[in-house]
């Protein structure tokens, strides 16, 4: 599951993450925001598997500033002992545009993350403008394809060339690849084919609250009570 942020506001409903996110970027609150943010969904997931639940992995998305924050690895290993979460199901993303600027500070930070067992994705890819030759030194996991090549395939020539060439490249370089925004039984079918490791999207699930994945996962109805975490 991928942990998401939606802001229910009293008087102007759901504001979605485009419209406060980049404000709260400006401003600094994201800081505080994204260790919410972390504290939250690694102590959903963690009550999750002490109910007896599947051992799901929690992905995070990471802000820039988040991310270059000092100390942040070391604050992200407080987080995971307090909420008792094992770092193996734990997988943080960030943009290749993140990775891209301050390079061998970049490493340093991943490389303390993934010594912890952390998991690590670089979202959206192929919008951004990643060296092959400074990708294949960060210690990272997993490659997400972004939704933009994903959703014309298996109609659109160029996206699907573009898609099945980062497919292979991760699979050359032993990378989890991941496509996202998927919505259609074709690109399923297209994906499979391929051998995609991993797809997310409206096809299988729009974003929902933790009691919604609770009954998803217990195959409980909406007229069951389920346990609020």
């Amino acid at each position: 599951v991928e942990a998401l942020i939606r802001w229910h506001h009293p008087d102007l409903g759901v504001v979605p993450p485009a419209q406060f996110i980049p404000l709260a970027e400006e401003t600094g609150l994201i800081l505080p925001i994204g260790e919410w943010v972390l504290r939250s969904a690694t102590a959903d997931i963690r009550n999750l598997h002490l109910a007896g639940l599947p051992r799901l992995r929690v992905a995070v998305n990471l802000s820039a500033r988040q991310f270059r924050q000092p100390g942040f690895a070391d604050r992200t290993r407080a987080i995971l002992q307090e909420s008792g979460l094992s770092p193996h199901y734990l997988e943080l993303e960030l943009t290749e545009s993140i990775l891209m600027s301050h390079s061998e500070e970049n490493i340093a930070v991943l490389r303390q993350l993934k010594e912890m067992g952390i998991r690590i994705a670089i979202d959206d890819f192929g919008t951004g403008y990643s060296s092959l030759s400074y990708l294949k030194r960060l210690p990272i996991d997993t490659l997400k394809i972004d939704r933009s090549f994903v959703g014309d395939i298996p109609i659109n020539r160029d996206d699907t060339a573009i898609v099945n060439a980062i497919i292979s490249m991760a699979q050359s370089l032993s990378l989890k690849v991941i496509a996202e925004g998927v919505e259609t039984a074709d690109q399923i079918a297209m994906l499979r084919e391929r051998r995609c490791d991993e797809v997310q999207g409206f096809y299988f699930s729009r974003p929902v609250p933790l009691e919604e994945v609770v009954r998803m996962l217990t195959g409980k109805d909406d007229s069951e009570p389920v346990k609020s975490f």
